[in-house]
């Protein structure tokens, strides 16, 4: 965590339970950790448009829920890290919650039929939501589950997605890593940023990196879990790269046979 020396700004002093690394308003007056606040955009504007798509695709609702949770997550991160404040604090933890339990509605339960509700593993995931106070041990078995689950749809239903698996996986624990390494050295990367141009400092911000990477990681994931749920109901699910570089999903309307 960060020392408690830093500059003022618009918002004033911290009310947070939590400082993170990056010195407080060294690039904008109004915004206390500039580069944590706008990493965030990779958890707002694609699972936007990917709730666009899955809506125009048709897709059942929980998935449109799972995009617009990670971009909940990117808002409330966005307002936390602009204000330091306890109450955007909440509004970035409490969505990390529940998005999660989105996600591990959706895949959990993959192979049920088409625009089936379980009430049972709903009102399950809604009792551990609110009970488990610890929000770092709650969010944890939430992802435990999520992985568990992933590794053994795509090592015995569908191996053939074991790659978009892997790669959803392997970048979100590379940004667990970094977010580690900024917690635990956080002295020596504030020292080395006195002694760095500034355009070379800006990459040792490791809490930005685990906002994009973990950003990612969860956008893939909702990708995997759409593939894994079209695959199953006989749809025809299709991966385009927009402008070449960032993965969408798309569903043909027709079913094969």
């Amino acid at each position: 965590m960060a020392p408690s020396v830093d500059r003022q700004g618009y918002w004033g002093r911290p009310t947070s339970t939590l400082d993170w690394c990056e010195e407080n308003y060294v690039v904008s007056f109004y915004i206390a950790e500039f580069w944590n606040t706008v990493s965030n955009l990779i958890m707002i504007l694609p699972p936007l448009c990917g709730a666009i798509q899955t809506f125009r695709d048709g897709l059942e609702f929980r998935y449109i829920c799972s995009f617009l949770g990670l971009a909940a997550v990117g808002i409330g991160s966005w307002c936390f890290h602009m204000t330091l404040l306890y109450e955007m604090q909440l509004l970035d933890e409490l969505p990390m919650i529940y998005s999660t339990c989105v996600f591990v509605y959706c895949l959990y339960e993959c192979f049920k039929q088409e625009n089936s509700i379980s009430l049972f593993p709903i009102a399950i995931l809604l009792i551990f939501s609110v009970s488990v106070t610890l929000v770092s041990v709650m969010y944890g078995a939430l992802v435990g589950c999520l992985v568990m689950r992933s590794i053994f749809i795509v090592t015995w239903v569908y191996p053939w997605l074991r790659a978009l698996c892997y790669t959803s996986l392997g970048i979100f624990m590379l940004g667990f890593l970094l977010w580690n390494i900024d917690n635990i050295f956080c002295d020596s990367l504030r020292a080395s940023r006195q002694t760095l141009p500034p355009a070379v400092g800006v990459l040792t911000q490791f809490h930005a990196w685990w906002h994009i990477f973990t950003g990612l990681g969860s956008y893939l994931h909702i990708l995997l879990s759409l593939q894994i749920r079209s695959t199953y109901l006989k749809y025809r699910p299709k991966v385009k790269f927009l402008c070449g570089v960032w993965p969408t999903l798309h569903i043909e309307p027709q079913k094969t046979s």
